[in-house]
Parts: structure tokens; C-alpha cells; sequence
């Protein structure tokens, strides 16, 4: 039914609507052979065709929205777990992952055709098409805007994305031909043009799709309440980029943000998954292969056995580098004070003594060498970890020691090469608790009790301590220029949604970005722990002093041994040559050099 698509004529832009080559648009969609002016009747002729805007989302190298992970062989190499490579919480070593290494390193440049961002803007003609079509089918305005708001919430989320990787960029909201040329070859429209309309798109959506499609989250089509998270996902990143970067009405961007979050937690049907289990539920939820169902996600996405299937775990295979010394040490302390403050740290003396008195999520999230056969690391009892890049011992290696084991399942990680039916959660309750919590403190009105019905419901899962308004400093945060408080918000939205593709954009758009100034280290390395763990000295990563003590460092001797973030213009990615060739009327990002 996907690809029931109209035989349409398809003109496909070929300057401006695309930061990519020019491959793209000599794309086809396929054609079948029903006419245009036969097809917009019915109910189910919208269905239908909205039904290829979902094919067309799931290409997340395209269209990375939705993400999940992509089909067949790529899926190690593209998707929603790898996102984390950009930022500061993982360190991919491996070839397949040298643009995470370049972006997170700050050497991408503008002759690049960088990840996840440059390309589907034909995604954006088919919604326009569609757009331009609904109003010829027989049926109630009510229905119309169903399909209308779901085809308005893929193009607002479709545009929130550009605007967030390239600030300006130009909105079409019309089937563009060839002869438009004022728009193929135009400026960019300003971004708060363009944000306005993406705002206009999402609140349409959330006031026009139904709350269940009657598809009992099977997955099916995205709903209300998912066009609610979204919106509040897209509020919050505008509202606090104008809020860090500058810019007009930051205040109504996070009241929108608040208030989106807030009608999903109070009238919506989700609830965080529990089942009172706060040493396993959070792992738990990340690992099942069904998700019909579970209070807690809103959208996900399905694999199965020959029809759509991923060998997105082979990531545990060492080409996720593991999680980085940065992450691990974010984690709090079961007093609910950080390691710089908390008397229960045991420090990292001994690895395992890393996992004493912490947050519950840490042992949930990077692998403790007693749960190894727990959870079949490596597929096999009896396997010793960590394991460090060179050792020889059977099983899993890793560059920086921390095993992750957030979205690892036997199961499905050792299933006949390329058929694996690991699913993807694409939306979930826990970040509507994070973005009404931030949104709230960044707007300087939040309560006790906005607290207690969002970021304490998290902690609540996994029992750790209640947060309060008035928490303690973290020396290690106090230059950020930010209360303790948001602190502290933000240190809870980087440990619940790590590997869900929101660490980099995130320090984006708080203007943190020296942090990625930082090189990537791994787990201590002193004498007494390599005699413990690599006595045969087999591990082939470097090492450099952090305060005296030796850690892991894990692009030492590599390009990416340094890594830069330029202050004036790496906030933003910049247009790449090919565009600027066909359009030099673009003009490009600040701090970018353009085309001679």
C-alpha cells in the first residue's frame, strides 16, 4: 500500500531545494498507473498516499526525523543509536564512522557532504503535493485534516531540522516546477520566517490528528499526542537556541514547548514503563523487540524477518568505541549529589568500583563485569570484561572500556547476518518529563511540583532521590553560565536519553560547545589496573594524564587527537560547494569560506 503512489509528474528541484548533489534530483518517484485527477476521492486514497510519506521517512540519511535504523548492512553505520558519535558521550574508532569522528572533532568542511541533513528535500515536494491535493476528496473537514496535520507535522519536523543544522534556509510550501526560478534560485528566508512556519505546521498537527488511529500502537501512523512531543522537542531547541544564541521571543518558543509537554503528560495515555523493578526496568524497556503497547512509546519503529530487518547490533562489536569517561562520570550518586560532592563515591581506583552508590542507570546502561553472563555479552558465559581494543580473550572489545549494554539483546545481536528485528523507539514519555522540566526552569517559573510530575517520575523508576529546587553546584559546571538547577535538568536528560540521538544537538543549542573541546577518554589505565585486567599488555589504545592520573585517550596519535569547536562558526553546518555552485545566491553560514 506504501507504494501506491499517483502517477504525478514529478519535477524535481534542482538548486536551492537541496543542500546535496545533484544526484537527488534526478530522482523518480515511482509511478503506477493511476492519474492524478482520478485518484483524490477517498478516505483511503489519502491513507494511502500518506502512507509514502512514511516510506519516504524511513530513510534516515535522507529524511532524519523519525529516526530508527536503517535497512540491511548499513544499519551499523546509520540511525538513531549512532547520533551519540557526534558528541561527547561515545567514541566510534572504526573506519565506517570517520564523519562522526570528523564532526565531533570539528574537521568537517564545507566541501563535505556531511551525515544526516543535506539530503530529502523531494520528502518536502511529496508532502506539497499532498498539499496541494487534499482538498479535492469527498469527505468531512474533519478527516481532510487528519491527513492534512500528519503530512503538516512530517514538513514542520522536516524544517525544524534544517533550521537547526543551517539557520536560514528557504521554505516552499507549494509543488515548485521549473519555471520558478525565483524560488530555484533565491535567497534563503530568515529564520524566523521560517521557524513561524514550522510553528504553524505542528500546532496544526496536534490540534488536527486524532488521538489514536485504532491501530493499539502496533506501530501505525504517528498520533496527536506523538505531534505534541515533537512540538515540544522543536519548541524547546528554538526557544533555548534564541534564549543561548540570541534572537527574538525566546520566552513564547519555551511557553510553547511547556505547554505542548505538559497537555501529553496530563491528558495523554502514556506513562514511563515500571514494573517496580528499579534495577532492571530502564535497561529493560531498550531491549524489548515488542513494543505494541507499552505505555511509554509513541512511536517506533518495526523490523521483521523478510520484510524489513537490521544489523544494527553489530554496533556492540566495537564500532561504537564505547561510552566515553565524560558520560560515566555524569551519573550521580545514590544521595543524589554528583561525584564531586557525594562521600559514597568509591572513585575509579577499580573499575568496579565505578558502579558503587550510583544512579541505578549506570549499571543499566555500561556493562558490569558480574553482568556479563546476565545479559550474554558476547554471547557466551564465562567471558571476562572489560575487554580493551588488541586483548585477545574471547569476546566483545571496546576502546574506552565501557561496555554498552543500554540497547544490547542477545537475541537479535547473534540472529543470522542482516535479519535482525531489533526495534527502534523513535518517541517515548521520558523526554515529554524532560521538556516540560527544562522548559519550565529555563523560563525562570518552575515549581516543586512541576519537578515532582516530570524529572522526579524518572528518578522515581529507577529510585533514586527526589530532585528539589534548590540543588548543590557541580564544581565541574559551575563556568557554564546556568543555575544548579538547570545543571541538573540537563545532567538528567543527558543519562535517560543517551544513544537516543539528542546529545550533540543539545549542547548546540546551549551554546555549550567547548565542551567538545574535550578529547574523548576512556577508563582509567594506571599499572594496577592493567595488571588486573590486561596482564599480557595487550591492548593497543593510548593513554594521557587527566589530573595526574593515567586514562585511556582514545584518538591519541589519530587526526581527531584535538578537537576543535570554533566558537563562530561550527554552531552551524555549512552549505556545501555544490549547492553554492548551482546557487550562489545561498550565501554561506558564518565563518564558512564560499566559492570563489
Amino acid at each position: 500500500m506504501k507504494n501506491h503512489i499517483l502517477k504525478i509528474s514529478l519535477i524535481i528541484v534542482v538548486t536551492m531545494f537541496a543542500f546535496s548533489c545533484n544526484d537527488e534530483f534526478l530522482e523518480r518517484q515511482p509511478l503506477d498507473q493511476i492519474s492524478n485527477d482520478s485518484f483524490w476521492n477517498t478516505e483511503n486514497d489519502l491513507a494511502v498516499y500518506n502512507n509514502s510519506l512514511y516510506n519516504l521517512a524511513r530513510n534516515d540519511y535522507n529524511v532524519p526525523i523519525m529516526m530508527g535504523h536503517d535497512d540491511g548492512f548499513d544499519s551499523h553505520r546509520y540511525g538513531i543509536w549512532h547520533m551519540s558519535g557526534y558528541s561527547d558521550d561515545t567514541a566510534p574508532r572504526h573506519s565506517r564512522h570517520t564523519e562522526y569522528q570528523r564532526v565531533r572533532a570539528g574537521k568537517h568542511s564545507y566541501d563535505q557532504n556531511l551525515w544526516y541533513g543535506y539530503d530529502g528535500w523531494n520528502f518536502v515536494r511529496a508532502i506539497n503535493v499532498g498539499m496541494d491535493n487534499y482538498d479535492k476528496a469527498s469527505v468531512s473537514d474533519e478527516v481532510r485534516n487528519k491527513y492534512v496535520g500528519e503530512a503538516r507535522l512530517f514538513r514542520g519536523w522536516f524544517y525544524a531540522d534544517k533550521v537547526s543544522k543551517f539557520g536560514d534556509v528557504q521554505w516552499v510550501d507549494t509543488e515548485l516546477n521549473i519555471d520558478d526560478e525565483d524560488v530555484l534560485y533565491g535567497t534563503r528566508d530568515d529564520r524566523e520566517t521560517v521557524m513561524d512556519n514550522v510553528l504553524a505546521d505542528l500546532t496544526f498537527a496536534a490540534e488536527n490528528m486524532p488521538d489514536d488511529w485504532g491501530d493499539g500502537n502496533a506501530p501505525g501512523r504517528m498520533n496527536r499526542w506523538a505531534a505534541l512531543l515533537v512540538k515540544s522537542r522543536v519548541c524547546l531547541f528554538e526557544g533555548t537556541w534564541r534564549k543561548y544564541h540570541g534572537g527574538t521571543n525566546a520566552d513564547m518558543w519555551l511557553q510553547e514547548a511547556a505547554d505542548a509537554a505538559l497537555e501529553l503528560i496530563q491528558d495523554g495515555p502514556y506513562s514511563l514503563y515500571s514494573t517496580g523493578n528499579p534495577d532492571m526496568d530502564y535497561n529493560a524497556i531498550h531491549r524489548m523487540t515488542d513494543l505494541s503497547g507499552n505505555p511509554e512509546v509513541l512511536y517506533w519503529r518495526r523490523y521483521e524477518l523478510g520484510i524489513y530487518t537490521n544489523h544494527v547490533q553489530s554496533y556492540h562489536r566495537g564500532y561504537n568505541g564505547g561510552a566515553t569517561k565524560s558520560f560515566v562520570e555524569d551519573y550521580l550518586c545514590t544521595d543524589g549529589l554528583p561525584i564531586s560532592l557525594s562521600p559514597d563515591y568509591m572513585g575509579d581506583a577499580s573499575f568496579t568500583d565505578l558502579f558503587i552508590n550510583r544512579d541505578p542507570r549506570l549499571r543499566q546502561t555500561i556493562l558490569h563485569p558480574d553482568d556479563a553472563d546476565f545479559y550474554m555479552y558476547g554471547n557466551n558465559t564465562g567471558l571476562v570484561y572489560p575487554k580493551i581494543q588488541g586483548m585477545t580473550n574471547p569476546g566483545q572489545s571496546t576502546y574506552t572500556g565501557y561496555h554498552i549494554i543500554k540497547v544490547f539483546d542477545v537475541n537479535t545481536a547473534y540472529a543470522t547476518y542482516n535479519t535482525s528485528s531489533t526495534p527502534a523507539i523513535t518517541l517515548r514519555f521520558g523526554e515529554a518529563l524532560l521538556n516540560y522540566a527544562e522548559a519550565m526552569a529555563e523560563l525562570g517559573t518552575i515549581t516543586q511540583n512541576d519537578l515532582d510530575i516530570s524529572i522526579n517520575l524518572l528518578r522515581d523508576r529507577v529510585g533514586m532521590p527526589h530532585l528539589d529546587l534548590n540543588p548543590p553546584m557541580d564544581p565541574r559546571y559551575a563556568g557554564d553560565g546556568v543555575s544548579a538547577l538547570i545543571v541538573e535538568i540537563r545532567r538528567e536528560r543527558r543519562i535517560e536519553l543517551f544513544m537516543e540521538g539528542f546529545r550533540y544537538d543539545d549542547l548546540r543549542r546551549w551554546k555549550q560547545g567547548q565542551k567538545l573541546t574535550v578529547p574523548d577518554y576512556g577508563m582509567r589505565w594506571d599499572a594496577a589496573i592493567q595488571a588486573a585486567i590486561d596482564p599480557a599488555g595487550e591492548a593497543t589504545v593510548q593513554t594521557s594524564l587527566v589530573d595526574g592520573v593515567e586514562y585511556l585517550d582514545i584518538y591519541k596519535g589519530t587526526d581527531f587527537a584535538t578537537p576543535e569547536f570554533d566558537e563562530n562558526k561550527h554552531y552551524l553546518w555549512p552549505i556545501p560547494v555544490s549547492a553554492l555552485s548551482q546557487n550562489p545566491n545561498l550565501g554561506q553560514n558564518p565563518g564558512w569560506p564560499g566559492i570563489e
